[in-house]
C-alpha cells in the first residue's frame, strides 16, 4: 500500500478544469521593506514609488509600490497551483492595474481558467488563467491573463476539453483605471531631470535606453523569494543541472523588472504603469546577462475626463548582452533576433504640460 503525500506536487495539464477557480496562498502584507529590497535589486527611480513628498504633492496618500512589484506579488501567488509543473510561461494579456497598493495593504490572489489546450505532442497542454489580486478590503488591485504550458502527468490520460479564449490586442481605453482623487498638473519634471512629457512623444518614435544591468545569480534568486515564486526552475540547481539548460532559468518577471528600471532613462516621467496588454519570454534569461531595452511609442490616448494626463502604449523589447543602438527585432520572417529575451506592451501613464 502507498502512502499519501501531505507535500504539494501542483497541478498537471488533466488536473485543470474549464472554469474552476482556484483560491492561493498565501496572502502578503507588503512593508517598505519590500519597496527597499525591489529598489536595491532594479535600481527604479520613478518619482512616485521613491519620494512620499512628491506623491503626496499629487494627491496621494503615500508613496504607492512600484506597480511591477505588485504584479510579482499577485504572480507569485499563483505559481504553486498554476505553473509549478510548467515548461514555460507563455504570455501575458488584459492586465489592468485597477488602483495603488501602499505598504501596510495585504494582497491575496484567485484565478480562474478560462482556456485549455493541448498540445500536439500529447505531453504537455496549454492553460489560460485570468488571476485577480485584492487587497484586505476585497478591492481589486490589479487583474490579468496568461498562458502556461504545462506537463501532463501520464501522456496517454484524457486530454480537458480544448477551449481558447478569445483575448483583445491591447486594453481598451475605457477600461484603464487611471488614480481618482489625484492630479497631475502641477507635475515638477525636474523630479526626474528628463523634461519629455505627453505632448513630446509620436506614435513611431523608438527611444534606446542605453544603459545596461547585468543579472547576479544572488539577485535572482532573492527576487525569486522575494515574491513567493516557488517554481523551482529558477532555484534549484540540483534539478536543473539535469535539465534542458543545466542551470537555472532567471524568472521571466526579473527581466520585466529591469526592462521598466531602464525605461527609466527616456520614459521617466511615465510614472506609472496602467496596463499590461501583452508581452512574451523570447528567449531564457541566465545569471551573468546584461539585458539592455528599448521602446517605441506604440500610440497615444487620451484619458476620459483628464486634461492633466494621458496615456501612451508602448511596445519594450529586452535584449541580453547586446546593447539596442539598432534596435534589435524580429526580421522579415518574424522570427526575432537570438538576443531578444523580452517583448512587453504597456500603457503608461504620462503627465501633460500644464495649460
Amino acid at each position: 500500500m502507498t502512502a499519501a503525500t501531505k507535500t504539494i506536487q501542483g497541478n498537471f495539464f488533466e488536473d485543470f478544469h474549464l472554469g474552476e477557480t482556484i483560491r492561493h496562498a498565501v496572502p502578503r502584507t507588503v512593508t517598505e521593506g519590500d519597496t527597499a529590497l525591489y529598489t536595491s535589486l532594479y535600481g527604479s527611480r520613478f518619482p512616485l514609488n521613491a519620494s512620499d513628498a512628491a506623491a503626496r504633492e499629487m494627491g496621494y496618500a503615500a508613496a504607492p509600490l512600484d506597480d511591477v512589484l505588485t504584479f510579482h506579488i499577485v504572480f507569485g501567488k499563483t505559481v504553486p497551483d498554476i505553473s509549478l509543473n510548467a515548461i514555460a510561461n507563455l504570455g501575458y494579456a488584459c492586465g489592468i492595474f485597477h488602483q495603488p497598493v501602499y505598504p501596510g495593504d495585504t494582497l491575496s490572489t484567485e484565478s480562474e481558467v478560462i482556456g485549455l489546450k493541448q498540445n500536439s505532442n500529447g505531453k504537455t497542454g496549454t492553460v489560460y488563467v485570468r488571476s485577480t489580486g485584492r487587497n484586505q478590503r476585497g478591492e481589486t488591485v490589479l487583474s490579468y491573463v496568461r498562458w502556461v504550458m504545462v506537463r501532463k502527468r501520464l501522456p496517454h490520460s484524457a486530454a480537458p476539453e480544448r477551449h481558447i479564449p478569445n483575448l483583445p490586442e491591447a486594453v481598451a481605453v475605457a477600461d484603464l483605471a487611471p488614480p481618482r482623487d489625484v492630479s497631475y498638473a502641477r507635475y515638477d519634471t525636474g523630479l526626474t531631470a528628463q523634461p519629455y512629457l505627453f505632448e513630446d512623444f509620436e506614435p513611431g518614435e523608438r527611444i534606446d535606453h542605453v544603459d545596461g544591468m547585468t543579472i547576479e545569480e544572488s539577485e535572482h534568486q532573492m527576487a525569486t523569494r522575494l515574491f513567493h515564486n516557488t517554481a523551482r526552475v529558477h532555484f534549484n540547481q540540483f534539478y536543473e543541472k539535469d535539465g534542458r539548460f543545466g542551470r537555472r532559468i532567471v524568472y521571466g518577471g526579473h527581466i520585466i523588472s529591469i526592462a521598466r528600471s531602464l525605461m527609466f532613462n527616456g520614459l521617466g516621467n511615465a510614472i506609472a504603469v496602467l496596463a499590461i496588454n501583452g508581452g512574451k519570454h523570447t528567449n531564457p534569461s541566465f545569471a551573468g546577462d546584461t539585458i539592455f531595452a528599448w521602446s517605441e511609442i506604440v500610440s497615444k490616448h487620451d484619458l476620459p475626463g483628464r486634461t492633466d494626463a494621458g496615456a501612451l502604449r508602448v511596445r519594450t523589447v529586452a535584449t541580453k548582452d547586446r546593447p539596442c543602438g539598432d534596435f534589435p527585432d524580429r526580421g522579415e520572417d518574424g522570427k526575432y533576433d537570438p538576443s531578444v529575451v523580452l517583448d512587453l506592451d504597456v500603457t503608461l501613464l504620462m503627465p501633460r504640460r500644464a495649460g
